[in-house]
């Protein structure tokens, strides 16, 4: 029971994430150094970020927990 509930836990999820990624496809530039700059959807550049945030996040976490043994 668990295991559908899960299942239909995650289909609501994308469907939201992919509702959201629908109505933010305006594009947006991102400056970096040296005069470059890149087009992005704004959808594309939030889940880049989001997951960058994320990868960030564990590696603190996971250096912490190596750090307390």
């Amino acid at each position: 029971m668990m295991n559908v509930i899960a299942w239909l836990l995650r289909i609501v999820v994308f469907v939201i994430l992919a509702v959201f990624a629908s109505k933010n496809l305006q594009p947006i530039e991102l400056h970096y150094y040296f005069d470059k700059s890149v087009e992005l959807p704004l959808s594309v550049a939030l889940l880049i970020f989001f997951a960058l945030g994320t990868l960030i996040a564990l590696i603190f976490v996971r250096c912490r927990c190596f750090s307390h043994k």
